[in-house]
């Protein structure tokens, strides 16, 4: 069993969008949020920021060990550029120091990314591959982790946090395109759309969908930012 679940030779090339196990995941993530909303309260919450924490951390050293013992980790795939590895360990970061000047970065572009991965997965592994489970652990971890310093710790982002979030995001994005070229990597995505269907696909083709984007980016951290501007209101 164990072999079936992490050799690398059970690769699964079915379509994985709304899948049963993607549906399943959709469901088990919205019970999750739902969980920690209602026992945001609680005094045992304390000790969920370390749960997130360890979550985080060892989805990271459990795919380390798991790319290099399977003599699959290469420069071109497994370096943590990809935009949720970064919102993993900026997410484990802000667990550990409470940092408010993370969150409002990465509340941005942490759950935008992350819920994209959640709600179009760019993965060819299928439950109950180890892949399949840390991906879906591993975005499930990062918005809940950002979600828990809004309704435990009362952190909320502001207008400037948004242009924050956007320029940092665009610093990382420069950095990653330099090193794509230089490696032929496609480190979030910024070389080629991902084999999956995402909302990559409506964005014309390479490279005016990075422009588009952008756009789209801008657009996104707007909404996310919506919820807190309409409270700022009725208060």
């Amino acid at each position: 069993m164990l072999e079936q679940i992490f050799h690398p030779s059970e690769l699964r090339v079915d379509a994985l969008f709304l899948s049963y196990a993607h549906i399943f995941i959709l469901l088990l993530f919205g019970v999750c949020v739902i969980w920690m909303y209602l026992h945001r309260q609680k005094s045992y919450m304390i000790k969920v920021r370390w749960v997130l924490l360890a979550i985080l951390l060892l989805s990271e050293i459990l795919l380390l060990i798991w790319t290099i013992s399977n003599n699959m980790w290469t420069v071109r795939s497994n370096l943590p550029l990809n935009l949720c590895t970064i919102s993993i360990y900026l997410s484990a970061f802000m667990l550990i120091t409470r940092s408010y000047r993370v969150f409002e970065i990465i509340y941005f572009f942490g759950i935008g990314g992350a819920l994209q991965a959640l709600l179009t997965p760019d993965l060819f592994y299928t439950f109950p591959h180890f892949r399949f489970v840390h991906f879906f652990i591993a975005h499930i971890a990062i918005i809940l982790a950002i979600l828990y310093m809004i309704w435990v710790y009362k952190m909320t982002p502001t207008w400037k946090s948004i242009v924050k979030s956007f320029i940092t995001l665009n610093i990382i994005a420069f950095f990653v395109f330099l090193v794509n070229i230089q490696t032929g990597a496609n480190y979030m995505f910024l070389a080629r759309k991902p084999k999956g269907p995402s909302i990559l696909d409506w964005l014309g083709p390479y490279p005016w969908y990075i422009l588009s984007l952008e756009v789209l980016t801008l657009t996104m951290f707007i909404l996310l930012y919506l919820p807190f501007y309409i409270k700022k209101k009725r208060l």
